[in-house]
């Protein structure tokens, strides 16, 4: 993207040692145009066993399905204050360099005080340098969910993030170094509770987004400034699910439409939802179906941001692409093939142990031209069929479980953009689940159309 051009003041010295100050307006960085996306966020999971607060990288070529980066392990962990972060946020700077900010809490403790946010400064993301504190207030509360805007009339940026002041508001304070900031000031307090900004800044508008606690629900403002209390809300309500928050706006690098991501904690905690808009001032969001995104492994509350094809690359080569995948169900798109008591089966994701949905996709044991899945947590075992229901067992190196263990991989019998998995050793049958248990059955493209949604997986990270 064009960077804009802003006024700076130099000092120069002149040759008669006077010191005047000169204003000059210079021009910013200019970015290759943004192909991509990086998402930043932390890890959950139902029953807490796949947390980790450090700061974790998923990368998108479209904005909808990611690819956990490291393995899905953290690239930078806080050293300082709680030694742990949530709410991580990207704000791509002025010069087109790269900022992350996090709240200063490592787990679930919501009582905690805190004044201080984590800071890091990043050339490309590739690593992480200059990691500091800065304390935002004097006040007896949390400082929760930082985002971060520039504001061209004040030539500084702005910090946005919860606190309570009695009442739940936004917060902001000014910089121009991320390093020291303004005194604090409220920024939004519409008269009840709010939790969770994010704002974005599209031509002349600012847009922010936020959770209304009164009732729970995703609401949008705009302000043609920007400046604290300027904000006016325009939409309806927005929710899926039983509870959500961190709702996270992004605008398609393409520059047709917009997403807003939502973060849901119930009735299960560690699910996003995701809605679309070509038109982000219209109040006129869509739902997306399930089938046209999958977030990152176990994430929650973090940002998106845009990036070019050359930050893309550095980024997978940097921290690579997961050594395993997942198997999404086409017509059952929240559920995921996994192992449960060496059965095979697909569930409602999240659900712990986690582990039990990731795979290897192995060249087939009985055919390399085939693939295999074996288990990531239990690498002894695969998916094979017996009696045709799938179960997970042990390699016995017999031609009889190398074949049951093998299916070549075709184009989706529902949808030719997924994929089915034909049996090596019976090819009219078709890897499917029937009431949420896997077996081979007998299919083609004549199959009823709902067979053949239970044949058809996305294979995603």
């Amino acid at each position: 993207m064009l960077l804009g051009r802003r006024a700076f003041a130099l000092l120069a010295t002149l040759s008669t040692a006077v010191t005047a100050a000169v204003v000059v307006t210079a021009p910013q960085a200019v970015s290759a145009a943004n192909t991509a996306y990086v998402f930043a966020y932390f890890t959950e999971t139902p029953n807490m066993s796949g947390a980790n607060y450090g700061l974790h990288l998923a990368v998108s070529q479209d904005g909808l399905n990611w690819s956990p980066l490291n393995q899905n392990n953290p690239v930078a962990t806080p050293t300082a204050g709680t030694l742990g972060l949530r709410d991580p946020f990207i704000l791509r700077k002025q010069d087109g360099t790269f900022v992350v900010l996090a709240t200063d809490l490592n787990g679930t403790d919501f009582g905690q005080n805190n004044q201080y946010l984590h800071v890091w400064d990043s050339t490309n993301l590739t690593s992480f340098t200059g990691y500091r504190r800065i304390r935002m207030h004097g006040l007896n509360t949390h400082t929760w969910a930082p985002t971060a805007f520039w504001d061209a009339a004040r030539g500084q940026y702005g910090i946005v993030y919860s606190a309570n002041n009695g009442t739940d508001v936004f917060m902001v304070n000014y910089t121009s170094d991320f390093r020291t900031v303004s005194t604090n000031q409220v920024y939004f307090s519409p008269g009840f509770p709010v939790l969770d900004s994010d704002i974005v800044v599209d031509g002349a508008t600012y847009y922010m987004y936020y959770k209304n606690l009164s009732n729970g629900l995703i609401y949008g403002a705009r302000s043609s400034t920007g400046a604290p209390n300027s904000y006016t809300t325009y939409t309806s309500g927005l929710r899926q699910g039983n509870a959500m928050e961190a709702p996270l706006l992004v605008k398609n690098n393409e520059g047709n439409g917009w997403r807003l991501w939502g973060d849901s904690f119930s009735p299960v905690n560690n699910d996003f939802y995701a809605w679309s808009s070509s038109n982000v001032g219209g109040n006129s969001w869509t739902v997306l179906n399930q089938r046209t995104y999958t977030p990152p492994l176990n994430a929650k509350h973090g940002s998106i941001v845009g990036i070019s094809s050359t930050e893309y690359s550095a980024l997978v080569s940097r921290w690579g692409l997961p050594n395993w995948t997942r198997l999404k169900s086409s017509n059952f798109p929240d559920r995921y093939v996994r192992h449960a008591n060496n059965v095979g089966r697909i569930d409602a994701y999240p659900f712990d142990p986690h582990q039990d949905q990731l795979w290897r996709m192995v060249p087939g044991l009985a055919d390399s031209a085939g693939v295999s899945f074996q288990s990531v947590n239990v690498p002894t075992r695969y998916l094979r069929h017996s009696d045709y229901a799938i179960r997970l067992d042990v390699d016995d190196s017999t031609a009889t479980f190398r074949a049951d263990a093998t299916f070549y991989r075709v184009a989706g019998l529902a949808d030719a953009a997924w994929s089915s998995f034909r049996s090596y050793n019976f090819p009219d049958r078709y890897l499917r689940h029937s009431n949420y248990l896997l077996r081979i059955d007998p299919l083609s493209a004549s199959s009823s159309a709902s067979d053949r949604q239970d044949a058809t997986f996305r294979v995603a990270p």
